[in-house]
């Protein structure tokens, strides 16, 4: 190699090692501007809404006093009461009406296919209005010539609460539930087959223990969308929480200040179940990549 090419290449040497060298750069933090500004867009209007709150037309006195008032509680108690009872009811139709759609009789699949239809397609304000007036159809309910009995002793505002409720959340429920049982592989019923279980024990033994993952969260949310629901069950006179604080403020004329008891109330149980909800996410995801993500 000649003198001169090596002086030529010397320059091109030094230029690698001088790029290589990433100390003579200084490290520049990026700008978020739209992060901050939207982080003060929220904090500013965060704060003009509790100075409203703050400096409104609020007795929060009488928040406070009626926070533990017996009515209130006891409307409280209704509520969950309520919320735990229909869930259960809507849970086993929506369970049975899950099997029935998987069944090879179009006679039963139908049925249930139209029971999920026919309540889903109908509000819930109407169902509880239609179950809480069914005396003016069926004014007695029994056997005739065993036993009768009045409609409308039967149909309380609690039950027609539970019925209208129940059998509605059922509909959604169904459909939850089907898509947990489609979700399993179909080897899990092949290999259940193979070892002699029916299509029943197969399904309590195997296939729902494993659809319970993705079975539970929407099961979850619709337990807590319960608890908000049994508000509407004041059209029927059912005493829960909103017709509890109802009652009150139609009294004393203080109805922002009964709505926050309600409210507050609603919040604390919604919080709780959120808490229960994650924990028996956790437990039925144990073994799983997801049982270390719910963490």
């Amino acid at each position: 190699m000649r003198q001169e090419d090596l002086h030529t290449q010397e320059p091109l040497c030094d230029q690698r090692s001088h790029d290589g060298d990433l100390s003579q750069y200084e490290y520049v933090r990026r700008k978020h501007v739209a992060r901050y500004l939207g982080g003060a867009v929220i904090l500013a209007v965060t704060l003009w809404i509790i100075i409203a709150f703050a400096h409104g037309q609020i007795a929060w006195s009488v928040t406070w006093q009626y926070l533990t008032a017996r009515t209130v509680l006891l409307g409280l108690g209704n509520t969950i009461l309520l919320a735990v009872l229909a869930m259960s009811l809507g849970i086993a139709i929506g369970v049975t009406v899950a099997i029935m759609r998987f069944s090879a009789s179009p006679i039963i699949n139908g049925a249930a296919l139209a029971y999920t239809w026919l309540f889903r397609g109908i509000p819930s304000l109407l169902q509880l209005l239609l179950w809480f007036n069914l005396a003016l159809i069926f004014p007695t309910m029994g056997i005739p010539g065993l036993f009768e009995l009045r409609t409308v002793d039967v149909m309380t505002p609690f039950v027609a609460a539970l019925l209208g409720l129940g059998i509605n959340q059922g509909a959604y429920t169904s459909e939850v539930v089907r898509a947990g049982l489609l979700s399993v592989d179909d080897g899990q019923y092949e290999a259940a087959r193979a070892i002699g279980m029916h299509r029943l024990q197969a399904l309590r033994r195997i296939i729902l223990p494993q659809a319970m993952r993705v079975i539970l969260p929407p099961i979850g949310n619709e337990f807590i969308g319960m608890v908000k629901w049994t508000s509407l069950t004041s059209v029927v006179q059912f005493s829960e929480l909103m017709y509890a604080t109802e009652t009150i403020y139609n009294v004393n004329s203080r109805v922002i200040e009964l709505l926050f008891v309600a409210t507050f109330w609603y919040l604390s149980v919604i919080t709780v179940l959120s808490l229960l909800q994650s924990r028996v996410e956790r437990y039925f995801a144990r073994g799983t990549g997801r049982a270390a993500q719910s963490r």
